[in-house]
């Protein structure tokens, strides 16, 4: 199988602190890889060092064979590398439809000054191609009924929805989710796995994700990454995984 994404021995500091340390692996194409550990073991470091928030003093990100290291956050993006937010990131004044609107900027070429003035020609053409991608994300996510709400006046549950709707705008080859169901109840939690589990089957996106609930974590991925304290304590499938004695120990809360 293809490798979609290699994290080449990583290690991020901030001062004294060591966020991650020598932190090595690979995600397959089309497959879903989580990354679990306990509070503060540097999975959301990882996740910012792969979409290049952070910049890690030592190592190599690799995506598809190429070394991402030095590429900026938006230069990854028009790569294909989308995310969610742990702490969701939208503008709350606006509509939904404008939020994921706002997230296909790096699609659009047409529209120059002057086209964009007098909206004609290919900048019309684009803008209704936009529009129309946006409206199958919308109906895909069954957001419908709040297509013009205001992000702000949403429940955190749809608001976690619409964050993953703008993530799907970019149309990314990769998508990186940060506990994409962190303070959801179990019904949100349940729709959300689904959503997840389309956008891997019907449109082949390759996964990597954190989240906490080891339950669904099992159930949808493919293979786990764990960490500890910024450094990989085990790798493998759910079943090996649940067998690792180091991660039942710093993790799993098994004797």
């Amino acid at each position: 199988m293809t490798v979609k994404l290699k994290v080449d021995r990583i290690s991020l500091s901030f001062g004294g602190i060591k966020a991650l340390r020598d932190i090595a692996f690979e995600v397959k194409e089309g497959e879903i890889l989580a990354v679990i550990g306990p509070n503060g073991a540097g999975k959301t470091s990882l996740i910012n060092s792969v979409n290049g928030f952070y910049h890690p003093q030592q190592g190599g990100i690799y995506l598809e064979g190429r070394n991402i290291i030095n590429v900026p956050p938006y230069r990854r993006a028009k790569l294909g590398i989308s995310r969610t937010f742990q702490n969701i990131a939208l503008y709350t004044n606006a509509t939904v439809l404008e939020n994921l609107m706002a997230a296909r900027h790096i699609h659009m070429h047409a529209t120059n000054m002057l086209t964009g003035a007098i909206f004609w020609g290919a900048a019309q053409r684009e803008e209704i191609e936009h529009r129309r991608r946006v409206e199958e994300i919308i109906e895909f996510l069954e957001m419908e009924s709040i297509r013009k709400s205001r992000v702000g006046a949403l429940s955190y549950g749809l608001r976690k929805r619409v964050e993953l709707g703008r993530a799907l705008a970019l149309e990314p080859t990769l998508l990186l989710l940060d506990e994409p169901m962190a303070g959801m109840n179990i019904e949100e939690k349940e729709d959300m796995a689904r959503f997840i589990l389309d956008i891997h089957e019907r449109q082949g996106t390759t996964i990597m994700l954190i989240e906490h609930d080891i339950g669904l974590v099992m159930d949808i991925s493919h293979r786990i990454v764990v960490l500890d304290f910024g450094e990989k304590i085990g790798e493998g499938t759910p079943a090996e995984i649940r067998k690792n004695d180091r991660v039942i120990k710093a993790y799993l809360g098994q004797e």
